[in-house]
């Protein structure tokens, strides 16, 4: 990655019908929409992956569509992360990761592992379900991130299990989850959800001044300045980020992500 990893920032999906005459040109096909998402942003976020399976042709249909430099990160499926027993998900991972995911080829970015809010962390529990997590599927090198939604897991224990895995926890900006910033992977995985739509750009300038520090913290290998940490630093290096507005705010997060990328051009 030479002195500094790539930024990517963007949104969740690309269908959302108050983006049509908005963020997508008046008139535009659907069908044509990932095509001009995919020229205006850098990665996307899928989340219909975490409720139900695709087929090989669909993913594949999606990589021919985007650019080549174009990266989507996958929500993995409800049916692994909502298991009472972590431990026992292992066919659901497995079924996952073979829908033809791989189909993506180059363009499949991280697997986003979410949890429920009432998931309270287990230790031995939760270090068997990273256990699972494969580091290859069909020859592509996978990168995996979990986001987790309970303060129990706000532990330096938490922390350094991750980085046992080469796991990253996701940052999440939210109004009620807790937020970890703390560096546990060869990547970065933020997830910024407290936008507003009577802000043009989602967060306000104020808000994109402070992110864009972060993420440019991040890439270079260093850490978030002013956000809390668990556990000790990482060793330097530097890491390729990825950056999503979602949930609040959302008629607007593709400006945001539009603005926020753009301080790094």
């Amino acid at each position: 990655m030479g002195k500094a990893g790539t930024i990517r920032v963007g949104i969740g999906g690309w269908t959302f019908d108050p983006w049509e005459g908005t963020f997508y040109p008046e008139g535009l096909a659907k069908k044509r929409q990932l095509e001009f998402a995919g020229k205006a942003l850098k990665v996307i976020e899928v989340n219909g992956t975490y409720y139900g399976s695709q087929k090989p042709e669909t993913f594949a249909k999606w990589a021919s569509e985007v650019p080549d430099d174009f990266v989507f990160t996958l929500k993995a499926s409800r049916y692994a992360t909502n298991k009472k027993v972590l431990a026992e998900a292992g066919e659901s991972i497995t079924r996952f990761l073979s829908q033809g995911l791989s189909e993506l080829g180059a363009k499949l970015g991280p697997i986003l592992w979410q949890f429920m809010p009432t998931k309270k962390f287990d230790a031995v529990d939760f270090e068997a379900f990273l256990s699972l997590l494969p580091e290859t599927q069909d020859g592509l090198v996978l990168r995996h991130a979990v986001e987790v939604r309970h303060s129990s897991f706000q532990v330096s224990e938490f922390v350094e299990m991750a980085r046992r895995h080469n796991v990253a926890i996701v940052c999440a900006d939210h109004a009620e989850y807790p937020l970890i910033a703390d560096v546990t992977a060869d990547f970065v995985y933020a997830r910024l959800q407290t936008g507003s739509d009577d802000v043009e750009t989602c967060y306000d300038e104020k808000r994109l001044a402070e992110w864009e520090a972060h993420l440019d913290a991040w890439r270079s290998g260093g850490v978030a300045d002013g956000l809390p940490l668990l556990a000790d630093l990482l060793p330097k290096q530097p890491r390729d980020v990825f950056a999503f507005f979602i949930h609040e705010g959302k008629v607007n997060v593709p400006n945001g992500a539009i603005a926020l990328q753009k301080r790094f051009e």
